[in-house]
């Protein structure tokens, strides 16, 4: 099993910026892919950005140029970032880590980033 503890979210204007981090644990080993997805009101969740075991990266279209993904694996942090800059009031979502491992999927339980206009 794996657990995923997200953190960052929260309140901010048009233009700024937070860093969402999420914490894997359990058995992180062979997890091949980390990435971010959001859920807003009535409607699907959405892939945002993900980032393989060896760095390759991939962002939806509507965040490419705004937001970063990246991983820190150093002294066992196994911690995955979503840097969100140049915020829009369309980002107000629930955000959620994801990791895939084998055939399994893997959620957090997801944190809340509003953007106001």
């Amino acid at each position: 099993q794996v657990q995923l503890a997200e953190s960052g979210g929260g309140l901010v204007q048009a233009g700024g910026s937070l860093r969402l981090s999420c914490a894997a644990s359990g058995s992180i080993f062979s997890i091949t892919v980390m990435g971010w997805y959001r859920q807003a009101p009535g409607k699907q969740r959405e892939l945002v950005a993900a980032i393989t075991r060896d760095g390759t990266t991939n962002y939806a279209d509507s965040v490419t140029g705004r937001f970063t993904i990246s991983t820190d694996n150093s002294n066992a942090k196994n911690t995955v970032y979503l840097q969100m800059n140049s915020l829009k009031p369309e980002d107000t979502a629930v955000y959620y880590c994801n990791a895939q491992k084998f055939s399994s999927t893997y959620w957090g339980q997801g944190t809340q980033v509003t953007v106001s206009s």
